[in-house]
C-alpha cells in the first residue's frame, strides 16, 4: 500500500509538471544548459523519512539556496552580535543582485541578497580564505548528511562573469564590512553557489532547520538551536527577494530560492521540503517550485499562520495506578493499602511535539486533578520533542507541585535528545531535575513506594516450598519426597539468575527470601519488567511442562535465597506417583488462568 503522502505528491507533480512558463537562467552561461523539463519534489519528516517524486536525483548547483546555511555557519562561528554588526536583517524589497546597503553603516540589508551573502561568507571561521572554504564545505555537508563537491564548470562561469558581484565586494571593503582583500572572499562565495546537490539534499537541509538544527538521519547537531529561529526569521522575510511579501501571504513558510531552480521550504517541527525545476520567473524563482509550494501549503495546511492544532492534542489518555499498578507483589497489608489509594497516582500520556501551548494545557489539567493526586507520571513514549520554553514551563510546574507535596516524574523517554536535552537544560542549579524511568512499571513502583513510605513496614518476609501455589492440596508424604530432592542456593544483589533464550535449563525456583525481577528484552536493546516476585512465589515453572528455552531474564533485586527443583527429579517422582503431576499441573493451570484474567482486565482498562 502506497503512503497517502507519496500518492499526494505524485498527483501534485503530475498536475504541475505541464507548466512551461519561465526561462532558464542565462546570465551564468553554464546554467542555461539545464534540462527545462526537470522537476522534482521531496518532503522529509523529522525522523528522516523521505517522500520523493520526479527528478529528485538530478544534480544541480545550490546558487542562492546556500545563503541561509552560510549565514547559519557565520552565526555559529562568530555569534549574533558580531554578525549583526556586519549584516542587517531588514527586507530590502529588491532583486537578489541589488546593491542595497544601509546608508549610515554601509552594511548590507540582509544576508539573502548577494551583498549580504558575500559579507556572511567573509565572517565564517578561518584564518585564511582556504580555511574558511573548508569550514563552509564541511558545514554544508553536515546539513546535507553527506560530502559535497563543486561543479567546476559552473564555478568558472560564475567567476568569469561575476563583474557586478566584484563591484559589490569592493564596495563592502570600502565600508569596512570585509577586512583584507575581498577577492578571495568573493571566490568562496562563487564556490558555495557552485556546490552540487539534488532535490533530496535540499529537503534534508530544510529538515535539519525544521528539526531544531539536528540532521534527521545522522543525528548530528549541525546548528545550535538558538540560531535556528534567526535563520528561519530571515528566510521568511527575505528568502524570496522582492517576492517575499507575496510568498509569506500565499505560502507562509520560511524558504529560499536559487536561480538554478532549487527551492527549500521549512515547516518547523514537521517537514523539510526541497524542490527543483530550472524554469524561472522574472524574479529568479522556480515557476513550478512556487506553484508546488502554494499547493503544499494549501492542501496540507502548512501556512505558518494557519490555525494550529489544538493544544489538547498534546494530552492523550489519563488513567490511575489503580488501573495499572506495578507488577511487584508486596506483602498483603501493603497491597491492601495500595488497592485503596493507588487512584492517587495519575498517568498522563503525552503526544507529539510539545510546545508552550500544549504544556500549558497539560499543566492546567494537572492542577484540576491535584487535590486527589500524590504523583503524576508523564508518559513520553509518543512525544517527538519538547521546546526549550515548554521544558522551562514544565519544570516550573514540577517544582510548584513539589512544594505542595505532589511528585511529577517522567517515563519512557529512552535517551531521545529532543526530549531529554531541553528537560536537562530547564533544571535549575539548586534542583536535582526530572526523575526519569525507563518504563511505566518502574515509575509506578516508585510512586507506590512514595505512597506507603509513612506506613509501618512489615518485618522481612520469608517463604518456603510449602507456600508455593504449585503444591496446594498435595499429600504431605508426596510433598516431602519433592522437598527432599530440592537444594538451596543464594544469589547476590544484581546477579542474573536466568537469561532470555537460555537453552536446556530444567530448573524451577522457589523464593524463600528476597526479591527478583522478570524482564523481557525489547527490540531497541532495553528491557520491560513484566513482574517482580517475592517470598513464597516461584519462577521458571514452565520447565515442568517441558519448556527448555527461557522466555525471560531474571535478576536479583536484593540478595535472594531460592529452593531449586530440577525438572528431571520432579519427573522421576511423578512417574512413580502420578498424583504429583496431576496436582501440580492443575494448580499451574489455575495460576496461569488467574494471571491471564488479570492481564485481560488490565488491557481492557487501558483500551
Amino acid at each position: 500500500m502506497h503512503s497517502p503522502i507519496q500518492t499526494y505528491l505524485a498527483e501534485l507533480h503530475g498536475r504541475i509538471a505541464g507548466l512551461d512558463q519561465g526561462r532558464l537562467a542565462s546570465y551564468i552561461p553554464e546554467l542555461a544548459k539545464a534540462d527545462p523539463k526537470c522537476f522534482g519534489i521531496c518532503l522529509v519528516t523529522m525522523d528522516g523519512t523521505a517522500y520523493t517524486v520526479g527528478d529528485t536525483d538530478t544534480m544541480f548547483t545550490m546558487q542562492s539556496v546556500s545563503k541561509p546555511f552560510v549565514f547559519a555557519t557565520a552565526l555559529a562561528d562568530r555569534g549574533r552580535q558580531l554578525v549583526a554588526a556586519k549584516v542587517g536583517v531588514e527586507p530590502s524589497g529588491d532583486a537578489f543582485n541589488s546593491i542595497s546597503l544601509d546608508p549610515h553603516t554601509g552594511a548590507p540589508r540582509n544576508p539573502m541578497i548577494n551583498a549580504g551573502a558575500i559579507a556572511t561568507t567573509s565572517l565564517v571561521a578561518g584564518d585564511t580564505a582556504a580555511a574558511q572554504w573548508r569550514r563552509i564545505e564541511t558545514s554544508i555537508a553536515a546539513f546535507v548528511g553527506r560530502e559535497v563537491s563543486i561543479d567546476e564548470a559552473v564555478y568558472r562561469s560564475e567567476s568569469e562573469t561575476g563583474f557586478r558581484n566584484r563591484a559589490i565586494a569592493w564596495m563592502l571593503k570600502n565600508f569596512g564590512i570585509i577586512d583584507g582583500d575581498p577577492m578571495p572572499v568573493l571566490e568562496n562565495y562563487f564556490r558555495q553557489c557552485s556546490l552540487l546537490v539534488n532535490c533530496r539534499d535540499l529537503a534534508f537541509m530544510a529538515a535539519t532547520l525544521a528539526n531544531g538544527g539536528v540532521q534527521p538521519c545522522t543525528g548530528e547537531t549541525v546548528l545550535p538551536a538558538e540560531h535556528v529561529e534567526r535563520v528561519l526569521s530571515v528566510m521568511v522575510s527575505c528568502g524570496m527577494y522582492d517576492y517575499s511579501g507575496n510568498w509569506l501571504y500565499d505560502v507562509g513558510m520560511p524558504a529560499k530560492s536559487g536561480v538554478s531552480g532549487g527551492i527549500i521550504a521549512v515547516v518547523p517541527g514537521r517537514f523539510g521540503i526541497g524542490l527543483f525545476s530550472p524554469l524561472n520567473d522574472e524574479r529568479g524563482n522556480s515557476v513550478r517550485g512556487i506553484a508546488a509550494c502554494k499547493a503544499l501549503s494549501r492542501d496540507l495546511g502548512l501556512h505558518a499562520f494557519a490555525r494550529a492544532a489544538s493544544p489538547a492534542m498534546a494530552l492523550g489518555r489519563i488513567y490511575t495506578g489503580a488501573v495499572a499498578p506495578s507488577r511487584r507483589q508486596p506483602p498483603p497489608e501493603i497491597r491492601a493499602y495500595l488497592n485503596e489509594h493507588a487512584r492517587r497516582i495519575k498517568y498522563l500520556c503525552l503526544h507529539g511535539m510539545l510546545a508552550v501551548d500544549g504544556i500549558e494545557y497539560i499543566i492546567r489539567r494537572m492542577r484540576e486533578m491535584v487535590s486527589d493526586t500524590a504523583c503524576f507520571i508523564l508518559d513520553m513514549h509518543e512525544v517527538i520533542g519538547i521546546s526549550e520554553s515548554a521544558a522551562r514551563l514544565l519544570n516550573q510546574a514540577r517544582l510548584g507541585f513539589g512544594e505542595d507535596g505532589v511528585a511529577v516524574v517522567c517515563s519512557r523517554i529512552h535517551d531521545r535528545h529532543a526530549i531529554i536535552g531541553p528537560l536537562r537544560k530547564a533544571a535549575r542549579k539548586d534542583d536535582r531535575g526530572f526523575l526519569v524511568f525507563e518504563d511505566n512499571d518502574l515509575a509506578v513502583e516508585w510512586c507506590e513506594n512514595r505512597l506507603v513510605r509513612d506506613l509501618p513496614q512489615p518485618s522481612v518476609a520469608t517463604g518456603s516450598l510449602a507456600d508455593s501455589v504449585l503444591f496446594r492440596g498435595l499429600p504431605q508424604a508426596l510433598f516431602r519426597q519433592v522437598e527432599a530432592v530440592t537444594r538451596s542456593h543464594v544469589y547476590a544483589l544484581g546477579e542474573q539468575i536466568l537469561r532470555h533464550g537460555q537453552e536446556g535449563d530444567g530448573r524451577v525456583f522457589f523464593i524463600e527470601s528476597g526479591q527478583v525481577s522478570i524482564l523481557m528484552p525489547l527490540r531497541d536493546g532495553a528491557h520491560q519488567r513484566i513482574a517482580t516476585l517475592g517470598p513464597g512465589m516461584e519462577f521458571g515453572e514452565m520447565a515442568l511442562l517441558g519448556q527448555t528455552t527461557r522466555s525471560a531474564s531474571v535478576y536479583a533485586d536484593t540478595d535472594v535465597r531460592c529452593r531449586i527443583l530440577e525438572a528431571a527429579d520432579f519427573g522421576r517422582i511423578a512417574d512413580a506417583a502420578p498424583l504429583l503431576k496431576i496436582t501440580v499441573l492443575e494448580n499451574l493451570a489455575g495460576d496461569i488462568a488467574n494471571r491471564l484474567r488479570g492481564a485481560n482486565q488490565w488491557i481492557a482498562a487501558l483500551a
